[in-house]
């Protein structure tokens, strides 16, 4: 990977043909939506154009599967849903792939919330299943953020003894979780993955599980390769699938590192920078502008 990532490519001349792209991977916040959490209106023609030419179209989030299913509604429709930050795959509600937490690991890492929490940090946890979230906080600032990204949640008595396959462990930092949340739990960080997804989440996972495993895997199964991936992203969980495309994109209001650990970058969130790109490159007649 180069070190400094090179500049959004120019459209090519008339003579120059689209690129041989057959997936296309984004993620969510901070990368297609825009920081009010829209989804770009060209999208929907865009993705009708992808359809035609063959092009699979691909969200790889954080947010739990049904809040991406909701958000796609019928458009969703043959899409493969890198859900969870890559330890739910599911297409047309089928399950690819999953990456279950141990029972006992999710029960430790809510006991370590709490500890946190009693010791002051404004934090939650929301423990993360295949059938719905689960939370323990109830309070309406906390609920309000938990809203935005997991729309199947529930409240219970007590999140560290759920009843689900557990995928994850997010957990909600209403200062920086970067600086706050995340050392914090260093003791996971031996075992498992303690993964910053945003400047107020931490996600706690398998080390296994991550969307650049998801993305190989997904890759492998349609016979895809990297050469033939695009892949958009603007945080931390984004690094990993960031490696597996040869087209891979750090948005310009990208965190740092994702900014070195992409080969190019694209404009930013705000300015449409994921459609932009693909028509760009790929020569649609739709630029979504």
């Amino acid at each position: 990977m180069p070190s400094t990532p090179s500049p959004l490519l120019t459209t090519p001349g008339p003579a120059a043909g689209p690129a041989d792209i057959r997936l296309i991977v984004t993620d969510m916040d901070g990368t297609l939506l825009d920081d009010a959490k829209r989804i770009p209106a060209g999208l929907w023609p865009t993705l009708a154009e992808l359809r035609r030419r063959g092009v699979l179209f691909s969200p790889a989030s954080g947010r739990q599967y049904a809040t991406l299913a909701e958000q796609f509604g019928d458009e969703g429709r043959g899409m493969v849903f890198i859900a969870e930050n890559g330890t739910y795959v599911v297409r047309d509600g089928v399950e690819l792939s999953s990456d279950p937490l141990a029972p006992a690991v999710a029960g430790r890492i809510v006991h370590a919330v709490r500890q946190l929490a009693a010791g002051g940090v404004d934090v939650g946890a929301v423990v993360c299943g295949k059938r719905s979230a689960y939370v323990d906080r109830t309070d309406e600032a906390f609920l309000a953020e938990v809203r935005k990204y997991y729309v199947r949640h529930r409240i219970v008595e007590d999140a560290a003894a759920v009843e689900d396959d557990v995928i994850k462990v997010a957990l909600f930092d209403f200062g920086p979780a970067e600086r706050t949340t995340a050392p914090a739990l260093e003791e996971f960080a031996a075992t498992h993955q303690v993964v910053v997804s945003g400047e107020h989440w931490v996600d706690v996972m398998n080390r296994t599980a991550n969307k650049g495993t998801a993305l190989r895997g997904l890759q492998r199964e349609l016979g895809i390769t990297p050469a033939q991936t695009m892949v958009f992203g603007d945080y931390l969980n984004d690094l990993e699938m960031l490696d597996a495309a040869d087209w891979s994109f750090a948005m310009a209001n990208a965190h740092p590192r994702v900014v070195r650990r992409a080969r190019h970058l694209a404009p930013s969130n705000n300015d449409n920078g994921v459609l932009r790109t693909i028509a760009r490159l790929l020569h649609l007649p739709t630029a979504g502008h």
